[in-house]
């Protein structure tokens, strides 16, 4: 087994690093591309491809890192399955993209900008750049990303203030599934045992539980609505320049 795709890492990632910096930047660019030629996107004959592309890509980036934990003999259930918020994401993106449902979406927007952006700023990652995990890890976290923003700018899809409540609600369902999981084989799926190794904000967090389970349900439910406010805000601004105010 090569280097560039063994279970142990050659160089330990580090938040921040050269390679994170330009994995961030390329985001970046993306997200502003996406915005800035949206209404081009609505139009383009290719517009249906390039959305199920997308989702077959989502698609084939959790099977490379299901193969990548069989090929290296290192699957195990408390590790393996894809039951973290971001890897439920990357199974329930291509159906959202395929499908175009609003309800799929309303709840997928906040889990792909609320908790995915996160994951991409201050990853849970050990394989430093050029690592097939390293590529894995960014390329599904940010085409979460992006598909949520795709039916954001190009499908013209808007969450409502219902959206908010929705998603607390669906989200503490599946954290109770995925508790009742952890609690029966052991792992820390959603991180609701306990922080990740590397650092991230839920460092900041107590040691006690179920304190940490609380400020976990404060923390998504304050993303939430950071990520809902530039729709109404935004709704404001533009009733104000119709007006003339």
């Amino acid at each position: 087994m090569t280097t560039w795709f063994s279970a142990q890492p050659a160089e330990v990632f580090n938040s921040g690093s050269t390679s994170h910096w330009i994995i961030l930047g390329i985001l970046v660019f993306l997200i502003i591309f996406l915005y800035t030629y949206r209404k081009k996107l609505q139009d383009h004959p290719f517009r249906n491809k390039i959305r199920i592309a997308m989702a077959v890509l989502l698609l084939l980036a959790e099977v490379a890192l299901q193969a990548w934990y069989i090929a290296n003999g290192i699957w195990a259930a408390d590790r393996s399955l894809p039951l973290h918020l971001c890897s439920a994401a990357v199974v329930l993106c291509p159906i959202m993209l395929i499908t175009r449902k609003y309800r799929l979406y309303e709840v997928l927007f906040f889990w792909g900008i609320a908790g995915t952006t996160q994951a991409i700023v201050t990853p849970d990652l050990w394989y430093a750049f050029p690592h097939f995990i390293f590529f894995q890890y960014f390329f599904a976290h940010s085409l979460i990303v992006l598909a949520c923003l795709w039916m954001t700018f190009v499908e013209q899809y808007h969450p409502s203030i219902l959206s908010v409540g929705k998603t607390f609600i669906y989200t503490n369902l599946y954290l109770l599934f995925v508790l009742v999981v952890n609690l029966i084989i052991g792992s820390n799926y959603l991180y609701l045992m306990g922080p990740p190794e590397q650092p991230t904000i839920l460092d900041l967090f107590s040691e006690r539980w179920p304190i940490y389970i609380l400020q976990l349900q404060a923390l998504g439910l304050f993303a939430i609505f950071l990520c809902y406010l530039p729709f109404p805000l935004a709704k404001k601004i533009k009733d104000l320049r119709k007006y003339g105010v």
